[in-house]
Protein backbone atom coordinates (compact mmCIF):
# COMPACT_ATOMS: atom_id res chain seq x y z
CA UNK A 1 0.00 0.00 0.00
CA UNK A 2 2.91 2.63 0.82
CA UNK A 3 3.27 2.42 -3.26
CA UNK A 4 0.03 4.45 -3.57
CA UNK A 5 0.08 7.18 -1.08
CA UNK A 6 -2.49 9.31 -3.07
CA UNK A 7 -5.01 6.63 -2.96
CA UNK A 8 -7.56 7.18 -0.16
CA UNK A 9 -7.75 4.65 2.93
CA UNK A 10 -11.18 3.33 1.72
CA UNK A 11 -9.35 2.69 -1.51
CA UNK A 12 -6.56 0.96 -0.33
CA UNK A 13 -8.74 -1.53 1.91
CA UNK A 14 -10.92 -1.87 -1.17
CA UNK A 15 -7.53 -3.48 -3.04
CA UNK A 16 -6.47 -5.66 -0.24
CA UNK A 17 -10.03 -7.13 0.29
CA UNK A 18 -9.87 -7.55 -3.56
CA UNK A 19 -6.51 -9.08 -3.90
CA UNK A 20 -7.42 -11.70 -0.78
CA UNK A 21 -11.15 -12.51 -2.63
CA UNK A 22 -8.84 -13.36 -6.25
CA UNK A 23 -6.39 -15.33 -4.25
CA UNK A 24 -9.33 -17.44 -2.41
CA UNK A 25 -11.00 -17.49 -5.46
CA UNK A 26 -8.55 -18.72 -7.59
CA UNK A 27 -7.75 -21.43 -5.21
CA UNK A 28 -10.96 -22.47 -5.22
CA UNK A 29 -11.82 -22.57 -8.54
CA UNK A 30 -8.50 -24.69 -9.11
CA UNK A 31 -9.30 -27.38 -6.66
CA UNK A 32 -13.07 -27.69 -7.92
CA UNK A 33 -12.01 -28.80 -11.22
CA UNK A 34 -9.05 -31.11 -9.64
CA UNK A 35 -11.61 -32.66 -7.68
CA UNK A 36 -14.18 -33.60 -10.41
CA UNK A 37 -11.36 -34.63 -12.78
CA UNK A 38 -9.38 -36.53 -10.59
CA UNK A 39 -12.15 -38.44 -9.36
CA UNK A 40 -13.68 -38.71 -12.38
CA UNK A 41 -10.26 -40.52 -13.52
CA UNK A 42 -10.24 -42.74 -10.24
CA UNK A 43 -13.67 -44.19 -11.55
CA UNK A 44 -16.23 -42.59 -9.49
CA UNK A 45 -19.56 -42.38 -10.87
CA UNK A 46 -21.12 -38.71 -11.41
CA UNK A 47 -23.39 -39.51 -8.59
CA UNK A 48 -20.36 -39.79 -6.28
CA UNK A 49 -18.34 -37.24 -7.68
CA UNK A 50 -21.78 -35.07 -6.94
CA UNK A 51 -21.80 -36.16 -3.26
CA UNK A 52 -18.06 -35.23 -2.60
CA UNK A 53 -19.14 -31.46 -2.89
CA UNK A 54 -22.60 -32.20 -0.67
CA UNK A 55 -20.79 -31.01 2.42
CA UNK A 56 -19.25 -28.46 0.88
CA UNK A 57 -22.66 -26.94 -0.14
CA UNK A 58 -24.31 -27.69 3.03
CA UNK A 59 -21.92 -26.01 5.50
CA UNK A 60 -21.96 -22.84 2.78
CA UNK A 61 -25.43 -22.69 3.80
CA UNK A 62 -24.76 -23.03 7.55
CA UNK A 63 -21.71 -20.58 7.41
CA UNK A 64 -23.54 -18.18 5.00
CA UNK A 65 -26.07 -18.29 8.00
CA UNK A 66 -24.48 -17.60 11.05
CA UNK A 67 -21.23 -16.08 9.26
CA UNK A 68 -23.14 -12.58 9.01
CA UNK A 69 -23.82 -12.60 12.36
CA UNK A 70 -20.14 -13.44 13.14
CA UNK A 71 -18.73 -10.86 10.99
CA UNK A 72 -21.11 -8.67 12.64
CA UNK A 73 -19.35 -9.28 16.36
CA UNK A 74 -15.83 -10.48 15.46
CA UNK A 75 -15.04 -7.97 12.41
CA UNK A 76 -15.29 -8.28 8.83
CA UNK A 77 -11.25 -8.29 8.54
CA UNK A 78 -10.91 -11.48 10.86
CA UNK A 79 -14.03 -13.03 9.15
CA UNK A 80 -12.15 -13.04 5.96
CA UNK A 81 -8.63 -13.85 7.62
CA UNK A 82 -10.62 -16.93 9.26
CA UNK A 83 -11.31 -18.16 5.69
CA UNK A 84 -8.50 -18.13 4.39
CA UNK A 85 -7.11 -20.32 7.26
CA UNK A 86 -9.73 -22.80 7.10
CA UNK A 87 -8.69 -22.80 3.26
CA UNK A 88 -5.46 -23.94 3.79
CA UNK A 89 -6.36 -26.96 6.53
CA UNK A 90 -8.76 -27.97 3.10
CA UNK A 91 -5.74 -28.29 1.27
CA UNK A 92 -3.80 -29.72 3.84
CA UNK A 93 -6.06 -32.52 4.31
CA UNK A 94 -5.95 -33.84 0.10
CA UNK A 95 -2.10 -34.21 0.84
CA UNK A 96 -2.29 -37.81 2.40
CA UNK A 97 -1.39 -40.56 0.03
CA UNK A 98 -4.53 -41.80 -2.39
CA UNK A 99 -5.29 -44.61 -0.27
CA UNK A 100 -6.44 -42.49 2.66
CA UNK A 101 -8.16 -40.47 0.11
CA UNK A 102 -11.72 -42.06 1.07
CA UNK A 103 -14.97 -40.23 0.11
CA UNK A 104 -15.53 -39.20 3.97
CA UNK A 105 -12.26 -37.95 4.12
CA UNK A 106 -12.53 -35.75 0.91
CA UNK A 107 -16.18 -34.73 1.92
CA UNK A 108 -15.12 -33.25 5.11
CA UNK A 109 -12.31 -31.27 3.34
CA UNK A 110 -14.78 -29.91 1.04
CA UNK A 111 -17.05 -29.19 4.11
CA UNK A 112 -13.96 -26.87 5.31
CA UNK A 113 -13.57 -25.73 2.16
CA UNK A 114 -17.13 -24.43 1.82
CA UNK A 115 -17.07 -23.08 4.91
CA UNK A 116 -13.93 -20.95 4.31
CA UNK A 117 -15.18 -19.63 0.53
CA UNK A 118 -18.80 -18.45 1.94
CA UNK A 119 -16.63 -16.43 4.95
CA UNK A 120 -14.08 -15.02 2.56
CA UNK A 121 -17.28 -14.29 -0.10
CA UNK A 122 -19.76 -12.67 2.74
CA UNK A 123 -16.66 -10.88 3.87
CA UNK A 124 -15.41 -9.51 0.95
CA UNK A 125 -19.13 -8.73 -0.59
CA UNK A 126 -20.22 -7.09 2.85
CA UNK A 127 -17.33 -4.88 2.95
CA UNK A 128 -18.20 -2.75 0.40
CA UNK A 129 -21.24 -1.51 2.07
CA UNK A 130 -18.78 0.46 4.64
CA UNK A 131 -16.27 1.53 2.46
CA UNK A 132 -18.47 2.94 -0.53
CA UNK A 133 -19.92 6.68 0.90
CA UNK A 134 -23.84 6.85 1.99
CA UNK A 135 -26.02 7.52 -1.08
CA UNK A 136 -23.68 6.27 -4.00
CA UNK A 137 -26.18 3.90 -5.79
CA UNK A 138 -23.81 3.96 -8.82
CA UNK A 139 -20.98 3.97 -7.34
CA UNK A 140 -21.82 0.93 -4.93
CA UNK A 141 -22.90 -1.29 -8.18
CA UNK A 142 -19.42 -0.48 -10.17
CA UNK A 143 -17.52 -1.26 -7.19
CA UNK A 144 -19.75 -4.66 -6.75
CA UNK A 145 -19.30 -4.97 -10.41
CA UNK A 146 -16.06 -5.19 -10.66
CA UNK A 147 -15.09 -6.79 -7.44
CA UNK A 148 -17.17 -9.93 -8.36
CA UNK A 149 -16.74 -9.97 -12.23
CA UNK A 150 -13.08 -9.90 -11.43
CA UNK A 151 -13.46 -12.43 -8.63
CA UNK A 152 -15.55 -14.41 -11.34
CA UNK A 153 -13.01 -14.09 -14.18
CA UNK A 154 -10.46 -15.30 -12.00
CA UNK A 155 -12.89 -18.42 -10.80
CA UNK A 156 -12.11 -19.35 -14.38
CA UNK A 157 -8.70 -18.91 -14.43
CA UNK A 158 -8.79 -21.56 -11.16
CA UNK A 159 -10.53 -23.72 -13.73
CA UNK A 160 -8.03 -23.85 -16.38
CA UNK A 161 -5.30 -23.85 -13.66
CA UNK A 162 -6.77 -26.75 -12.00
CA UNK A 163 -7.06 -29.04 -15.65
CA UNK A 164 -3.42 -27.78 -16.25
CA UNK A 165 -2.16 -28.98 -12.68
CA UNK A 166 -3.60 -32.48 -12.90
CA UNK A 167 -2.24 -32.72 -16.52
CA UNK A 168 1.11 -31.46 -15.68
CA UNK A 169 2.06 -32.14 -11.84
CA UNK A 170 -0.51 -34.82 -10.43
CA UNK A 171 -3.18 -34.04 -8.04
CA UNK A 172 -0.51 -34.18 -4.97
CA UNK A 173 1.71 -31.93 -6.14
CA UNK A 174 -0.97 -29.77 -7.63
CA UNK A 175 -2.60 -29.35 -4.25
CA UNK A 176 0.57 -28.34 -2.57
CA UNK A 177 1.62 -25.48 -5.34
CA UNK A 178 -1.46 -24.09 -4.01
CA UNK A 179 -1.08 -24.68 -0.33
CA UNK A 180 2.07 -22.60 -0.80
CA UNK A 181 1.00 -19.91 -2.66
CA UNK A 182 -2.31 -19.45 -0.04
CA UNK A 183 -0.41 -19.18 2.94
CA UNK A 184 1.76 -16.07 1.55
CA UNK A 185 -1.43 -14.65 0.86
CA UNK A 186 -2.75 -15.55 4.25
CA UNK A 187 0.60 -13.79 6.19
CA UNK A 188 -0.21 -10.38 3.80
CA UNK A 189 -3.83 -10.18 4.43
CA UNK A 190 -2.60 -10.27 8.03
CA UNK A 191 -0.60 -7.41 7.77
CA UNK A 192 -2.66 -5.17 5.03
CA UNK A 193 -6.40 -5.80 5.85
CA UNK A 194 -7.16 -3.20 8.55
CA UNK A 195 -9.94 -2.77 11.45
CA UNK A 196 -11.53 -0.53 9.22
CA UNK A 197 -13.44 -3.25 7.71
CA UNK A 198 -14.62 -3.99 11.68
CA UNK A 199 -17.35 -5.18 13.66
CA UNK A 200 -20.66 -3.53 14.26
CA UNK A 201 -20.85 -0.85 17.14
CA UNK A 202 -24.48 -2.68 18.31
CA UNK A 203 -23.79 -6.71 18.76
CA UNK A 204 -26.78 -8.05 17.20
CA UNK A 205 -28.10 -11.37 18.78
CA UNK A 206 -27.81 -14.67 17.21
CA UNK A 207 -31.93 -14.97 16.80
CA UNK A 208 -31.26 -11.92 14.67
CA UNK A 209 -29.92 -13.91 11.76
CA UNK A 210 -32.92 -14.08 9.96
CA UNK A 211 -33.79 -11.74 7.28
CA UNK A 212 -36.98 -9.68 8.36
CA UNK A 213 -36.64 -7.75 5.15
CA UNK A 214 -39.41 -8.58 2.39
CA UNK A 215 -37.25 -7.31 -0.62
CA UNK A 216 -34.02 -8.85 1.14
CA UNK A 217 -36.16 -12.24 1.27
CA UNK A 218 -37.41 -12.29 -2.14
CA UNK A 219 -34.42 -11.52 -3.57
CA UNK A 220 -32.87 -14.43 -1.81
CA UNK A 221 -35.87 -17.04 -2.84
CA UNK A 222 -34.80 -15.98 -6.65
CA UNK A 223 -31.32 -16.20 -6.23
CA UNK A 224 -31.82 -19.75 -4.73
CA UNK A 225 -33.53 -20.68 -7.44
CA UNK A 226 -31.36 -18.50 -10.02
CA UNK A 227 -27.81 -20.48 -8.49
CA UNK A 228 -29.82 -23.86 -8.88
CA UNK A 229 -30.43 -23.55 -12.56
CA UNK A 230 -27.04 -22.73 -13.22
CA UNK A 231 -25.45 -25.94 -10.80
CA UNK A 232 -27.89 -28.14 -12.24
CA UNK A 233 -25.92 -28.54 -15.27
CA UNK A 234 -22.68 -26.94 -14.28
CA UNK A 235 -21.17 -28.95 -11.42
CA UNK A 236 -21.04 -32.60 -12.59
CA UNK A 237 -22.78 -33.12 -15.44
CA UNK A 238 -21.36 -31.06 -17.87
CA UNK A 239 -17.33 -32.18 -17.11
CA UNK A 240 -18.51 -35.42 -17.10
CA UNK A 241 -20.52 -35.44 -20.45
CA UNK A 242 -17.66 -33.81 -22.06
CA UNK A 243 -15.23 -36.39 -21.13
CA UNK A 244 -17.23 -39.29 -21.21
CA UNK A 245 -19.77 -38.59 -24.64
CA UNK A 246 -17.81 -36.29 -26.58
CA UNK A 247 -14.49 -37.59 -25.43
CA UNK A 248 -12.43 -34.39 -24.66
CA UNK A 249 -9.26 -34.25 -22.79
CA UNK A 250 -9.14 -33.19 -19.10
CA UNK A 251 -7.12 -29.45 -20.17
CA UNK A 252 -10.35 -29.16 -22.95
CA UNK A 253 -13.05 -29.70 -20.48
CA UNK A 254 -10.32 -26.82 -18.30
CA UNK A 255 -9.81 -24.77 -21.16
CA UNK A 256 -14.03 -24.61 -21.63
CA UNK A 257 -14.68 -24.22 -17.95
CA UNK A 258 -12.12 -21.32 -17.53
CA UNK A 259 -13.63 -19.32 -20.86
CA UNK A 260 -16.81 -19.73 -20.00
CA UNK A 261 -16.03 -18.14 -16.23
CA UNK A 262 -13.62 -15.76 -17.63
CA UNK A 263 -16.28 -14.47 -20.25
CA UNK A 264 -18.66 -14.55 -17.77
CA UNK A 265 -16.62 -12.34 -14.78
CA UNK A 266 -15.83 -9.84 -17.37
CA UNK A 267 -19.62 -9.54 -18.39
CA UNK A 268 -19.99 -8.63 -14.85
CA UNK A 269 -17.71 -6.57 -14.64
CA UNK A 270 -19.01 -4.45 -17.66
CA UNK A 271 -22.90 -5.03 -16.09
CA UNK A 272 -23.17 -0.96 -15.15
CA UNK A 273 -22.01 -0.03 -18.67
CA UNK A 274 -25.00 -3.08 -20.12
CA UNK A 275 -27.41 -2.04 -17.89
CA UNK A 276 -27.26 1.83 -18.90
CA UNK A 277 -26.21 2.28 -15.01
CA UNK A 278 -23.50 4.36 -15.88
CA UNK A 279 -26.11 6.72 -17.14
CA UNK A 280 -27.43 6.90 -13.71
CA UNK A 281 -29.94 4.52 -14.17
CA UNK A 282 -29.27 1.53 -11.50
CA UNK A 283 -30.96 -1.39 -11.04
CA UNK A 284 -34.72 -2.03 -10.04
CA UNK A 285 -36.77 -5.46 -9.30
CA UNK A 286 -37.90 -5.26 -12.61
CA UNK A 287 -34.42 -5.10 -13.89
CA UNK A 288 -34.15 -8.76 -12.25
CA UNK A 289 -36.89 -9.96 -13.43
CA UNK A 290 -36.39 -9.51 -17.33
CA UNK A 291 -32.87 -10.54 -17.05
CA UNK A 292 -34.17 -13.96 -15.47
CA UNK A 293 -36.57 -14.47 -18.48
CA UNK A 294 -34.21 -13.74 -21.08
CA UNK A 295 -31.98 -16.52 -19.40
CA UNK A 296 -34.95 -19.27 -18.83
CA UNK A 297 -35.74 -18.45 -23.38
CA UNK A 298 -31.73 -19.06 -23.82
CA UNK A 299 -31.47 -22.23 -21.76
CA UNK A 300 -35.15 -23.79 -22.88
CA UNK A 301 -33.68 -23.24 -26.53
CA UNK A 302 -30.56 -25.20 -25.89
CA UNK A 303 -32.52 -28.05 -24.34
CA UNK A 304 -34.67 -28.51 -27.05
CA UNK A 305 -31.89 -28.76 -29.49
CA UNK A 306 -29.85 -31.20 -27.23
CA UNK A 307 -33.51 -33.05 -27.00
CA UNK A 308 -33.94 -33.39 -30.45
CA UNK A 309 -30.06 -34.17 -30.99
CA UNK A 310 -29.91 -31.21 -33.54
CA UNK A 311 -26.16 -30.34 -33.83
CA UNK A 312 -25.91 -31.34 -30.29
CA UNK A 313 -22.00 -30.34 -30.24
CA UNK A 314 -22.09 -26.83 -31.41
CA UNK A 315 -24.88 -25.94 -30.22
CA UNK A 316 -24.28 -26.74 -26.83
CA UNK A 317 -20.70 -25.17 -26.03
CA UNK A 318 -22.03 -21.62 -27.83
CA UNK A 319 -25.51 -21.53 -25.97
CA UNK A 320 -23.91 -22.35 -22.95
CA UNK A 321 -21.65 -19.82 -23.63
CA UNK A 322 -24.34 -17.06 -24.31
CA UNK A 323 -25.41 -18.52 -21.10
CA UNK A 324 -22.90 -17.73 -19.22
CA UNK A 325 -22.88 -13.84 -20.94
CA UNK A 326 -26.40 -13.34 -19.56
CA UNK A 327 -25.89 -15.29 -15.90
CA UNK A 328 -23.32 -13.13 -15.31
CA UNK A 329 -25.79 -9.71 -15.84
CA UNK A 330 -28.34 -11.37 -13.84
CA UNK A 331 -25.70 -12.32 -10.64
CA UNK A 332 -24.53 -8.64 -11.54
CA UNK A 333 -27.93 -7.10 -10.39
CA UNK A 334 -28.47 -9.44 -7.62
CA UNK A 335 -24.82 -8.92 -5.99
CA UNK A 336 -25.88 -4.77 -6.23
CA UNK A 337 -29.82 -5.26 -5.20
CA UNK A 338 -28.57 -7.38 -1.66
CA UNK A 339 -25.96 -5.17 -0.71
CA UNK A 340 -28.15 -2.01 -2.26
CA UNK A 341 -31.34 -3.10 -0.12
CA UNK A 342 -29.06 -4.24 3.23
CA UNK A 343 -28.62 -1.63 6.22
CA UNK A 344 -25.26 -0.31 6.69
CA UNK A 345 -25.31 -0.99 10.95
CA UNK A 346 -26.57 -5.31 9.85
CA UNK A 347 -24.93 -5.32 6.05
CA UNK A 348 -23.05 -9.01 6.98
CA UNK A 349 -26.48 -10.30 8.56
CA UNK A 350 -28.35 -9.17 5.06
CA UNK A 351 -25.97 -10.13 2.82
CA UNK A 352 -25.10 -13.68 5.21
CA UNK A 353 -28.65 -14.70 4.94
CA UNK A 354 -29.06 -13.63 1.14
CA UNK A 355 -25.40 -16.07 0.31
CA UNK A 356 -26.93 -19.00 2.55
CA UNK A 357 -30.22 -18.80 -0.06
CA UNK A 358 -27.05 -18.48 -3.03
CA UNK A 359 -25.73 -21.62 -1.02
CA UNK A 360 -28.80 -23.59 -1.13
CA UNK A 361 -29.20 -23.33 -4.25
CA UNK A 362 -25.83 -24.27 -5.19
CA UNK A 363 -26.70 -27.38 -2.83
CA UNK A 364 -29.61 -28.14 -4.79
CA UNK A 365 -28.01 -27.89 -8.15
CA UNK A 366 -24.79 -30.13 -7.40
CA UNK A 367 -27.10 -32.81 -6.29
CA UNK A 368 -29.74 -32.84 -8.86
CA UNK A 369 -26.50 -32.84 -11.25
CA UNK A 370 -25.25 -36.10 -10.03
CA UNK A 371 -28.67 -37.44 -9.55
CA UNK A 372 -30.87 -36.19 -12.77
CA UNK A 373 -27.52 -36.57 -15.00
CA UNK A 374 -26.99 -40.29 -14.00
CA UNK A 375 -30.52 -41.51 -14.47
CA UNK A 376 -31.82 -39.14 -17.45
CA UNK A 377 -28.52 -37.20 -18.89
CA UNK A 378 -27.74 -33.91 -19.49
CA UNK A 379 -31.18 -32.87 -21.38
CA UNK A 380 -32.99 -33.43 -18.19
CA UNK A 381 -30.11 -31.29 -16.44
CA UNK A 382 -30.80 -27.77 -19.06
CA UNK A 383 -34.69 -28.87 -18.45
CA UNK A 384 -34.81 -28.49 -14.93
CA UNK A 385 -32.49 -25.82 -15.12
CA UNK A 386 -35.09 -23.97 -17.50
CA UNK A 387 -38.12 -24.14 -14.46
CA UNK A 388 -35.40 -22.97 -12.02
CA UNK A 389 -35.36 -19.78 -14.30
CA UNK A 390 -38.89 -19.38 -14.46
CA UNK A 391 -39.70 -19.81 -11.27
CA UNK A 392 -36.71 -16.91 -10.13
CA UNK A 393 -38.17 -14.46 -12.87
CA UNK A 394 -41.98 -15.22 -11.55
CA UNK A 395 -40.28 -14.93 -7.30
CA UNK A 396 -38.46 -11.36 -8.68
CA UNK A 397 -41.84 -9.68 -9.48
CA UNK A 398 -42.74 -9.24 -6.00
CA UNK A 399 -39.61 -7.19 -5.90
CA UNK A 400 -41.01 -4.21 -7.76
CA UNK A 401 -43.42 -3.57 -4.58
CA UNK A 402 -40.87 -4.19 -1.92
CA UNK A 403 -38.81 -1.22 -0.16
CA UNK A 404 -35.31 -1.21 -1.38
Amino acid sequence: MALFPNLSSELKQYLVVTGNYWAFTLSDGALRMLVVLYFHQLGFSPLKIAMLFLFYEVFGVITNLVGGWLGARLGLNTTMNIGLAIQIVALSMLLVPTPFMTVAWVMIAQALSGIAKDLNKMSAKSAIKNLVPANAESVLFKWVAILTGSKNALKGVGFFLGGFLLTALGFHDAVLAMLVGLCVVFLCSLMLLKSTVDAAAAKPRFSEIFSKSQSINTLSAARLFLFGARDVWFVVALPVYLTQTLGWQHWSVGTFFASWVIGYGLIQSLAPIITGATSGDTPTGSSATRWALVLAIITGLITAAVYSDYHTSSILVGGLMLFGAVFAINSSLHSYLIVSYSQAENVSMDVGFYYMANAMGRLIGTVLSGVVFQLFGLAACLLISSVFLCIAALVSLRLDGSEA
